[in-house]
């Protein structure tokens, strides 16, 4: 184990905190008690409003910059005193399959301007999130944190190699760094819009807006799916536990095939109309079955059942839906 300042009375920064995950983190470290949540998020799928309760607190600092650019985070260091950082900052999978190069870069060039930084004194201690997509498809089950690492996208690549770069500081400058690895997150601000949108919202939409339900491929193809608060819960209490350099996954001990997903989502939304089949996306996860030995030795870990949480989650785009008055 390792001794770390609490969060409360800290400056944290969140990279990415404007996203999905990165903004109920935010509202979480805001709960527990930080002095000053300091965002950086270029909106490249997050959202302002994202951020909207959070910033009515007055103790979230908001830069729309980029935390690629090494000229934006010292600034932001020069102007906060920062002890935590939590690195979200990434860019959607499926928009490696449109723009592989920068997908794979943008994992690596924030995780290592952040060691930088860390090594240079600038902060105390970085929690970097990783993916359960640097497993690729798996080859046992449950796959543990000893599991190859085999990522079949650029996207995962990036963040398998943003992996390496915390665990080689760590061993080389005895900096203060952990990994976590979440499954497939899902809930309320996952993004909804357009090719990076993530299965449970898309489908949502297109069946809100008179569309039709899409499955690539058979179907089969399984994935590990956690409630975003859950992973927030945990990141949270393994920020206190887990050793510099460890790495742990936070998943559900389950999985759903996506067909199975989807005629959920059709029957919770009410449709009983044609699902269509699309052609099977090259490098596609084929199953992800997640191990949660680890993260269950380490604290009290509480889990959403997902029936709970897909109805949540589905209520919250029902209400979207109205708000924003979806054609």
């Amino acid at each position: 184990m390792t001794s770390r300042d609490p969060i409360s009375g800290q400056c944290v920064l969140v990279t990415g905190g404007a996203g999905f995950i990165g903004s109920h983190l935010v509202d979480r470290l805001l709960s527990e008690g930080a002095r000053e949540v300091v965002v950086i998020d270029n909106l490249f799928v997050g959202a302002e409003e994202n951020l909207a309760a959070a910033r009515g607190t007055g103790r979230v600092v908001f830069y729309r910059d980029d935390a690629e650019l090494t000229t934006s985070l010292d600034y932001i260091f020069e102007m906060h005193d920062v002890g935590t950082v939590f690195n979200c900052a990434t860019k959607a999978l499926n928009y490696s399959f449109h723009n592989p190069s920068n997908a794979f870069s943008t994992n690596v060039t924030v995780a290592l301007n952040l060691l930088e930084l860390q090594r240079r004194g600038k902060f105390h201690t970085l929690c970097h999130f990783s993916t359960s997509e640097v497993y690729g498809t798996a080859v046992y089950e449950p796959m543990d944190e000893e599991h190859p690492r085999s990522p079949t996208t650029t996207y995962a690549a990036g963040k398998a190699a943003a992996d390496l770069a915390v665990e080689s500081y760590v061993r080389m400058f005895d900096v203060d760094a952990y990994i976590v690895r979440p499954f497939n997150n899902y809930g309320p601000r996952q993004n909804h819009n357009g090719l990076l949108a993530g299965i449970i919202p898309i489908t949502a939409k297109r069946v809100l807006t008179g569309g039709k339900p899409e499955i690539h491929g058979d179907g089969q193809q399984s994935r590990d799916f956690i409630y975003v608060s859950d992973t927030v819960d945990a990141v949270l209490k393994l920020h206190e536990r887990l050793p510099a350099g460890e790495t742990v996954n936070i998943s559900t001990d389950n999985q759903i095939t996506i067909k199975e997903l989807v005629d959920r989502i059709s029957k919770e939304l009410g449709y009983d109309g044609e699902i269509l089949r699309r052609p099977a996306r090259p490098s596609d996860v084929l199953c992800h079955n997640a191990s949660n030995a680890k993260v269950r030795q380490l604290i009290d870990y509480t889990l959403t059942p997902f029936e709970a949480g897909l109805s949540r989650t589905l209520d919250y785009y029902r209400d979207l839906a109205r708000k924003e008055q979806w054609a």
